[in-house]
Parts: structure tokens; C-alpha cells; sequence
């Protein structure tokens, strides 16, 4: 058993946030049904290159652990379906534009009229209500909307946007625990509800202590590059043959870096002695760190000043990390078997659970890949009822 085995996910999502939270109920164990159009299918498909034998590398990515149907949502018959599906299901995740399921006709009230057990969960850029409501919600666009790239980068230049998709990811994760939370509603209620996520709100949710600052204070806290704005040295510098970081965050850390380094007069110097006093001498003591730093290798300072017990990490680019001791030692790196892109490597689900262990993967599905068997196997459509719809391209 996996936690959500026996639970079945109607998956009307495209692109990330929505294929990345029913990616992770396909990873506790529910059962994914990935609805597409016919001929085209999610827009995920197509960002690209780099593929892999026939399919988006992007797209294999973020849609292990569904099954595939191709469904013409804008004809009865495929809206027929859907029903069929719903009323055979107990999530559905959807991210269009605020207003779209209504006109399609599976708007949340008209889904819990029908079916008022299901958990409908709704991922929108800014909301589903409000002024912003019709905005389409690009990662990069909400990255700078939530307050993130102002805070990212270097302070004497641009704004950067982090390096992955991180609102698209952070409301992915937070749609999936709210369904969690749902799902566990129910259980004495019996009633689904509305699962409402704004990638705004999830993304502006990140700022945490940034937004502390600024409702303890009244300024916004400006971007710093690497730099901690309360703790030295606790920022990234380079080694002779790389990069690392240092997470020198109280005064005996401090004292057991400079031990490390060899320098252990500057453990007591009165300048640097007290955590406020390093921030006050941050001008001084972050090229002096520096200069002690670029003397050796970084495989050195990571021996050392893990022996020293001082937090530290190397900078590591996508290709260490994927091929790493670490992650090879844990068993994390799953592979699947994808009938047109062949053994397909991915980063295995990120929990751990002792009981109900999440040791099954199953490749992203093709464009349609089992919607003859999920119609006549799932759903109750005869064959020649599944014929008639292809020929009329209401199924793909």
C-alpha cells in the first residue's frame, strides 16, 4: 500500500504547477488520469529541445506516475466523458485561466452538484477573484510580481529570477497539501470542498522573514547578492578550483573556522568576536574571509571544516548533483522505462515514509497513451461507442 492508493485524480492541468502537484499525488500512490487535447496536447510537450527519443525532456520531468487520455472538451460526447470520469473520481486539479471551467461547464458549483464528495482544486496566477483575476500566471511574471527577483541577484545589478521554476513549483506543492488537507476533511464530512491556490500568494508566502523585516520596520529588504543581512560570514566564495558556502552563524562557529583555517587569532580578535560585530565589519572581514578562502581547493575546505563541524557546501552544478554520491547512495535516482524515449533517469519523490514506502514510477504518459483502456476498462465505453469518437476526433 501507498497512502493514496484507491484515490483517483481527474488531471485537467498543463504546463508545471499543475502537472507538478498531481505529480505528487501520483507519487503517494493515487491514480492520475492526465486529461489533453487531441493532436496537441499539453503546452509541456512542446518546450523543447532538449527532447529525449521523441518527448520533452521538460515534459517527462514533471508527469511520471499518470495515464493518458486525449479528450476533446469542447464536444459533448467528450464532455460526456468527463462526467463519466468525475463521477468515478475523488480529486480534480485544474489550472486554466479563472472563468474557463464555468464556460466548459465544469465549474466548481456545477461539479459539486453533481458530485458533492469530490475535492475540486483550482491553481490561478493571482487569484480567482480580485483585479488581477484574468492575468495568466507565468512563472517569471510572478517570480517579479511576488517580490522574489528583487531580492535575488546582486546588489549593484539587475534583478535575477531563480534558477528553477520556483513559483510554479511552490504552488504545486502547496495545492497538493492543500487536497491532503481536504482529503483528511472528509473523512468525517463526507463533502469535498474548493482547493483554491494562487501562485501569487504561494510565491509571496515564500518571503517569510523578508516580509517580517518589512512589517517590523517599513523598508523593503534589498537584494544582497549572496550576502546574509544579519549574519557574517554567511554568504558563497571561491576556492582555488571552485565555490563553496559558508553558514558561519554564531560565535562559536566563528571561532572553529578560524581554527580550521588556521587562523585562529581571529577567533579572539575583539573586532570580529561577537556576531553584531561581524556584521558591523562586514566592509573588512568578507574579503578577508575571501583571501583565506582562495588559498586552497575546495574538496580542502569542505574536509576540513566538516571535520571542524562548521556548515558549509560546495557549489554544485545540475550534472554533480544528478550523478552525486549522495543521492546514488540513498537510492534516489528512479528509471523508467518510456516506450519512445527509452530509460528515462529521474529524482525520485523527496519523502520518505517507513510504512507505506513511495517505491513505484511509471514514465510520463504518451498523447493519449491509454485512453482506449481507460474508456472501455474505467468508464464502460464499448468498443464501437470508442471508434465512433475517434472518427470524430473527440478522443485522440
Amino acid at each position: 500500500m501507498r497512502p493514496l492508493d484507491g484515490i483517483r485524480v481527474v488531471d485537467l492541468t498543463r504546463v508545471v504547477s499543475g502537472p507538478f502537484c498531481t505529480m505528487q499525488l501520483g507519487d503517494l500512490g493515487a491514480e492520475v488520469i492526465k486529461v489533453e487535447r487531441p493532436g496537441k496536447g499539453d503546452d509541456a510537450r512542446a518546450f523543447a529541445p532538449p527532447y529525449q527519443g521523441d518527448q520533452s525532456a521538460y515534459f517527462l520531468s514533471i508527469n511520471r506516475n499518470k495515464r493518458g487520455i486525449a479528450l476533446d472538451l469542447s464536444a459533448a460526447e467528450g464532455k460526456d466523458v468527463l462526467w463519466r470520469l468525475i463521477e468515478t473520481s475523488d480529486i480534480l486539479v485544474e489550472n486554466f485561466r479563472p472563468g474557463v471551467m464555468d464556460r466548459l461547464g465544469f465549474g466548481y458549483e456545477a461539479v459539486r452538484a453533481r458530485r458533492s464528495s469530490l475535492i475540486y482544486a483550482s491553481i490561478s496566477g493571482f487569484g480567482d477573484d480580485g483585479p488581477q483575476r484574468d492575468r495568466p500566471g507565468y512563472d517569471v511574471i510572478v517570480q517579479g510580481e511576488a517580490g522574489l527577483m528583487d531580492l535575488t541577484g546582486p546588489s549593484d545589478g539587475p534583478p535575477n529570477k531563480v534558477g528553477t521554476s520556483i513559483a510554479d513549483l511552490a504552488s504545486g506543492l502547496t495545492a497538493a497539501q492543500g487536497i491532503l488537507a481536504a482529503l483528511y476533511a472528509r473523512r468525517d464530512s463526507g463533502e469535498g470542498q474548493h482547493v483554491r491556490v494562487s501562485m501569487f500568494e504561494a510565491t509571496a508566502a515564500l518571503l517569510t522573514f523578508n516580509a517580517g523585516i518589512y512589517f517590523a520596520t517599513g523598508q523593503s529588504p534589498r537584494r544582497r547578492g549572496n550576502e546574509h543581512a544579519t549574519i557574517v560570514p554567511y554568504e558563497t566564495f571561491e576556492a582555488s578550483d571552485g565555490w563553496i558556502n559558508l553558514g558561519v552563524a554564531n560565535d562559536d562557529l566563528w571561532r572553529r573556522f578560524c581554527k580550521a583555517a588556521d587562523r585562529a587569532e581571529l577567533g579572539e580578535d575583539p573586532r570580529y568576536a561577537q556576531a553584531a560585530d561581524r556584521v558591523r565589519a562586514r566592509a573588512d572581514l568578507v574579503p578577508l574571509v575571501q583571501s583565506i578562502i582562495a588559498q586552497h581547493s575546495r574538496q580542502h575546505w569542505l574536509d576540513r571544516l566538516d571535520a571542524a563541524g562548521v556548515p558549509c557546501g560546495a557549489i554544485r552544478s545540475v550534472g554533480e548533483v544528478c550523478d552525486g554520491e549522495l543521492l546514488r547512495a540513498r537510492d534516489r535516482i528512479a528509471v523508467v522505462d518510456h516506450p519512445s524515449a527509452g530509460a528515462v533517469r529521474m529524482i525520485k519523490s523527496p519523502v520518505d515514509l517507513s510504512d507505506t514506502p513511495l517505491d513505484r514510477y511509471a514514465p510520463p504518459p504518451r498523447l493519449g497513451e491509454h485512453t482506449e483502456a481507460i474508456l472501455q476498462g474505467l468508464l464502460g465505453f464499448t468498443p464501437q461507442e470508442v471508434r465512433s469518437m475517434r472518427d470524430k476526433g473527440v478522443i485522440g
